[in-house]
């Protein structure tokens, strides 16, 4: 509850700045202004509604017009905020030239000659003529910025924003249509990138300490596939295809899998079968695996079933041109909940540590715990790099490496940025990938 009302709180207050910035801003009071009012309210609620509907499984249907709005809302967000400094700068250049042109026009008045016949009246001998001019300047500037009224040489034309557009409205309108068309077109490619192919990264880890037997060992590293709602068989059956032409000889599948029960996903997650590897393929949790309605336990078990090995605070040698390598595996941190909680003592207490040790770990923040066991790299995703920028800026507040390799305590930690998605089909300045990664002495 704690969640959803924090969501439903940031989602409004969002969508109120839109309105302003969107709808209040561009149009003038009337049925337009209704309609799209009404239209932004709609849009709000339906990102909490899809949220909630996803999670619980009787929402799925609206997967792709919430999902795709949450990612177009966040880029209208940024690109308003970021051109908020030019309106400002535009607006007060408007002002600037309302003001001398009101100061021209009650100069003009002034100086008037005096028609034959009439008697000359100055604005400082007769207040009340001078309060009528004022009152005279400042509807017809009002008139000029807030309905843009008249044709010849107002101000709306006088800056080429076309009859009956005052000066403002053109702001407004142009700053929300620069808004929009960047969101459109940054979410379009977004969507794209991540509906397309992972990236192959290759990376090559020394660990000081390996024995030189098992330089070249070779692990396809994958996490946060997200089988869900939004993904098909056929993202499985490539993520599956890709891993098996790297011909590795270690799967490693760190964690969030799924989105949804063994019942409804059931059928995505049967191209895992086919995984190839040398020495096997392994599994380890992630948070969203406790996030399902009946909890880890079903897919542990249909994993199990589809031939890849869920190490559950565990680990299993691996054995390689004479040399032996550990390799560990600890549940995510939010088994916690359920009393099934990483236990590191467990998977890697009492080993030989004269033996390089791999450890699987969902989230990157539990190599510092990992460390004290003497670890030597730990492989992790979570992250997604990110997945929308700028997004990669704010993860290492929670996180110690956003993506690629780092070192955390002195283990070495590389993080895969996940080939699937969560929430948003959107993938921007963080495209999804696969690695292959390979151990050198």
């Amino acid at each position: 509850m704690g969640f959803v009302a924090m969501v439903f709180s940031v989602v409004v207050l969002i969508h109120y700045y839109l309105w302003r910035r969107l709808v209040r801003a561009t149009t003038l009071p009337g049925r337009t202004r209704r309609v799209l009012t009404w239209l932004l309210i709609a849009m709000g609620l339906l990102v909490p509604v899809t949220m909630i509907g996803s999670r619980a499984g009787w929402g799925h249907f609206l997967a792709w017009p919430g999902f795709f709005w949450l990612a177009l809302m966040f880029y209208l967000l940024v690109f308003l905020v970021v051109l908020e400094i030019p309106r400002a700068l535009a607006l007060l250049a408007v002002r600037r030239m309302e003001r001398r042109a009101a100061a021209r026009r009650s100069d003009v008045r002034v100086a008037e000659p005096v028609p034959s016949g009439g008697v000359a009246v100055s604005a400082a001998a007769s207040p009340a003529a001078a309060a009528s001019a004022g009152a005279e300047t400042e509807a017809q500037t009002g008139a000029e910025a807030g309905t843009g009224a008249g044709t010849g040489t107002g101000a709306g034309t006088g800056i080429g924003a076309g009859a009956g557009i005052g000066r403002r409205l053109f702001i407004a309108r142009t700053a929300a249509t620069v808004a929009g068309v960047g969101a459109l077109v940054t979410v379009g490619s977004g969507v794209r990138t991540a509906l397309g192919d992972p990236v192959i990264e290759r990376v090559g880890v020394t660990l000081p300490r390996l024995d030189p037997r098992l330089s070249g060992l070779r692990f396809a590293v994958v996490s946060d596939i997200h089988l869900g709602p939004l993904t098909g068989v056929k993202h499985t059956e490539r993520i599956v295809r890709m891993i098996n032409e790297l011909e590795a000889d270690v799967v490693a599948v760190v964690g969030d899998l799924v989105d949804g029960t063994v019942a409804e996903l059931g059928r995505l997650a049967r191209p895992l079968a086919n995984l190839e590897s040398r020495y096997g393929s392994y599994f380890v949790t992630g948070n969203h695996e406790y996030y399902t309605a009946n909890g880890p336990g079903e897919w542990i078990e249909e994993l199990r079933a589809l031939g890849i090995r869920p190490l559950q605070n565990e680990r299993v040698e691996i054995g390689h041109a004479g040399a032996v390598l550990d390799l560990a595996g600890v549940n995510d941190v939010a088994g916690g909940t359920v009393d099934a909680g990483p236990d590191f003592e467990r998977a890697l207490g009492g080993r030989d540590r004269s033996r390089s040790t791999v450890l699987l770990a969902h989230q990157p923040i539990q190599a510092r715990e990992a460390a004290g066991y003497g670890v030597d790299l730990q492989l992790s995703g979570h992250t997604h790099g990110g997945q929308m920028v700028p997004f990669n800026l704010v993860v290492p507040v929670q996180q110690p490496v956003v993506a690629g390799l780092g070192e955390v305590d002195g283990t070495q930690v590389y993080v895969t940025r996940g080939a699937g998605f969560w929430g948003p089909p959107v993938r921007v300045g963080a495209p999804p990938e696969i690695t292959l990664l390979e151990l050198r002495a």
